[in-house]
């Protein structure tokens, strides 16, 4: 990840098949265009209702499960706090433990300080903590109290969040001189009463894991956990855990269950810039006994407790295929090659065996292999140019692929929209206006010249900022400046506009996708795909405005699948509303639910045109590209349709992003639609609709039997619509289509 980054009819409760509101040329229908192109485009449209032609008979790539996949990075305390149930930070003690008063503030440069860990404070006074380095736990020192006849002394953390009469379950390593008397205890509220203590009545001279229980007597949002001693001598703290003890295997029930329902095909693992200073063989086996350390690229301390096993322990609860990013920046081949053996190798293997001792006998089988995260990015640790990094990605892919040929390999690709918005080529002192399809720095390029013998498929990025338009002339003027995305300028926008930004992204990527096959045929040939491995749409809530643009996002890939044949959304957690004790599927979850669901896996895209086509590009970000605007022929509406296998029945998704109904006349060759159909809506009152933790949700998929289905279909406003359609069997003669 870079660093940068219901109604129906208009109100009128109604059927949706009785609904059937004049057609209203809506006001944007001129995007793009100037006025008096507007004008005539209305006037066509006025003349020349939408008329949509699906052609059963051309097909493309099924719909892979792969399309709907998830990235998860484990930056800052994003995967701690989402999924996590860990209570505690720095539960090793990284950072020296110090008052209050004398604690360092949060880093100001950081991108995510809301997600810094939480830090401990001495019980007592200051100088009886210390850091002891004399055989630590784990670590390079543990924490060392001190004890005298004036009270408890010891440490605590604070800022937990509990739940009233819920159960908390944790366990501690203590070591101890003999006359030592160590308790830990859960505190809630004000007052004496306020806490639950176990006091533990005999601690060993050498670390011994000592389990204890709390039950908390009310809910707190500022909860504090306290380690304390009474007596005389010491006590040494190697690690410590407080978990609610309905986890599971260590993860939140809450959000495992939600993620599990939105049925996406994998998630990728464990970055983005967190894996190019990833240790690997530091993230398997004991969580307790593995070091803590401090995340360079997101600056933050990390207890490193969710490594590999944790990551396919989550796989699996959330039933889904793992894709794993290995360490190209500071990693070498070497390990990344032992990295694999880890995971696929069987126990006569060194790491296959080692696997085994950490409690997972069979290989794990993972398919999916990325090398490398954003090589070219000023903002990644041990970035490479392309001349050199070809080199290190086919070391990789030799190593790797010794150990388990059967793999599938991604490299990490930057197409020119990437280099000139992230401003790669600026750090590459190349001018914006001087890049194109294999120009000077274009990492896709010099993949495909280079490596295309050693992998599948190429990754590819994006993140369009709400709001905001790219400004090429403004990136030119200045290139001198340190910081990314300096052509980004604030933009007036419709709100079909809006919607359509990051779907045009897409777009733009398949263009240039089909100008790297013209000049690398060999790619259709060896079957080298695309993997859009991290996308979003930044700075927007996740409200019913912006599902439309993802909607739209999900329609623009399905009309390439072809060579489009994963994509990762950015993050995977980022379809929930979570607190640390409560969690929901949010606007976004819910998109993700109605598309896994009813334009998933197996159906197959089919030829979908219209008469209407979407307005020409104003803006050029280099050359000629984008060609054309995202979207299909039918403006101002989206759509992509797809069969069934064997052509039982058809699936329709129709995005309308006006505040108008639009009506469109729908053709089928090949197959006869039936008149009775299904409709799955999402909408809501108004485009800032949204399903928010503790309010009531206000944005509905609901579902409808249309019994006089077509041809002429009534879309409702701001809705996101996937129409199922059964296909009734031709009669000997007979015409297929749907005006009859």
């Amino acid at each position: 990840m870079a660093s940068s980054e219901i109604r129906v009819c208009q109100g009128r409760r109604r059927s949706i098949e009785r609904c059937r509101l004049p057609l209203v040329v809506s006001a944007v229908a001129g995007l793009a265009l100037g006025a008096a192109g507007a004008v005539a485009h209305a006037a066509v449209r006025a003349r020349h209702p939408v008329e949509v032609r699906i052609d059963l008979r051309a097909t493309a790539r099924p719909i892979s499960r792969y399309e709907y996949g998830m990235f998860i990075e484990n930056l800052g305390q994003l995967v701690h706090v989402s999924l996590w149930s860990q209570l505690l930070d720095d539960r090793k003690f990284f950072n020296p433990i110090l008052p209050r008063s004398a604690e360092p503030p949060r880093r100001a440069h950081s991108p995510f300080p809301g997600m810094q860990a939480r830090r401990w404070h001495p019980v007592g006074p200051a100088r009886f903590v210390t850091m002891d380095t004399h055989a630590p736990f784990v670590g390079v020192h543990s924490a060392r109290v001190a004890l005298g006849a004036a009270g408890p002394r010891g440490i605590e953390q604070s800022g937990l969040d509990v739940v009233g009469g819920k159960r908390y379950t944790g366990y501690i390593y203590l070591r101890a001189t003999p006359g030592a008397k160590v308790s830990v205890a859960l505190l809630w509220g004000h007052g004496a009463q306020s806490r639950a203590t176990v006091t533990f009545p005999y601690v060993p001279a050498h670390f011994t894991r000592l389990p204890f229980h709390f039950t908390a007597g009310a809910s707190d949002r500022d909860a504090t956990f306290e380690v304390t001693g009474t007596g005389r001598g010491a006590f040494t703290v190697g690690t410590v855990s407080l978990m609610p003890a309905d986890n599971i295997d260590g993860f939140r029930p809450g959000p495992v269950r939600l993620l599990r329902s939105e049925h996406f095909g994998f998630m990728r693992f464990p970055g983005g810039n967190y894996v190019s200073d990833f240790n690997w063989y530091h993230a398997v086996g004991n969580p307790n006994t593995r070091p803590p350390f401090f995340d360079h690229a997101w600056n933050a301390v990390k207890s490193n407790d969710v490594g590999l096993d944790q990551f396919m322990t989550l796989c699996r609860l959330i039933d889904t295929r793992p894709y794993i990013t290995v360490n190209a920046g500071f990693g070498g081949a070497h390990s990344a090659a032992r990295e694999v053996e880890y995971m696929n190798g069987s126990v006569l293997t060194r790491y296959g065996a080692m696997r085994a001792r950490d409690g997972h006998p069979a290989p794990y089988d993972v398919k999916f292999w990325n090398i490398g995260n954003e090589p070219y990015g000023q903002w990644e640790l041990g970035r490479t140019n392309v001349k050199y990094y070809v080199l290190k990605n086919n070391e990789f892919a030799r190593a790797m692929r010794r150990v388990d040929p059967s793999i599938t390999l991604l490299a990490s690709g930057d197409m020119p929209d990437e280099m000139i918005i992230e401003g790669v080529a600026h750090s590459l002192h190349i001018k914006d206006s001087q890049v194109g399809i294999c120009s000077k720095g274009d990492f896709t390029c010099g993949l495909l010249q280079h490596s295309s013998g050693f992998i599948n498929g190429i990754t590819e990025h994006w993140y369009a900022r709400a709001g905001m338009r790219f400004d090429l002339a403004r990136a030119e003027k200045n290139i001198r400046l340190p910081h990314l995305e300096a052509g980004y300028v604030p933009a007036h926008q419709t709100l079909l506009q809006w919607v359509r930004v990051p779907s045009d992204r897409v777009h733009l990527k398949a263009e240039e996708w089909r100008a790297y096959q013209r000049r690398f045929p060999q790619m259709v040939k060896k079957k080298i795909f695309m993997s859009i491995d991290e996308y979003a749409y930044t700075g927007a809530p996740p409200n019913l405005k912006l599902a439309m643009a993802y909607a739209m996002v999900f329609n623009e890939m399905l009309r390439h699948t072809d060579f489009q044949r994963m994509s990762a959304f950015t993050m995977g957690v980022s379809t929930l509303d979570f607190t640390r004790t409560r969690a929901i599927l949010n606007t976004t979850g819910h998109l993700f639910r109605l598309y896994t669901r009813h334009m998933g896996p197996g159906l197959i895209p089919v030829r979908l045109t219209g008469n209407s086509p979407q307005p020409l590009p104003k803006h050029y970000l280099f050359g000629k590209f984008p060609h054309t605007e995202a979207g299909s022929p039918t403006y101002p509406l989206d759509m992509v349709a797809a069969v069934s296998p064997h052509h039982r029945y058809l699936s329709l998704a129709v995005v309308n992003a006006t505040h108008s109904a639009q009506r469109f006349v729908l053709h089928v060759m090949g197959g006869v639609p039936g008149v009775r159909a299904t409709l799955w809506r999402m909408s809501g009152p108004n485009v800032r609709a949204a399903d928010i933790l503790g309010r009531k949700p206000q944005v509905v998929v609901k579902r409808y039997k249309l019994r006089h289905f077509g041809p002429r279909v009534m879309v409702a406003p701001i809705s996101i619509n996937i129409y199922h359609i059964p296909l009734v069997r031709r009669r000997r003669g007979r015409t297929a289509h749907s005006s009859r």
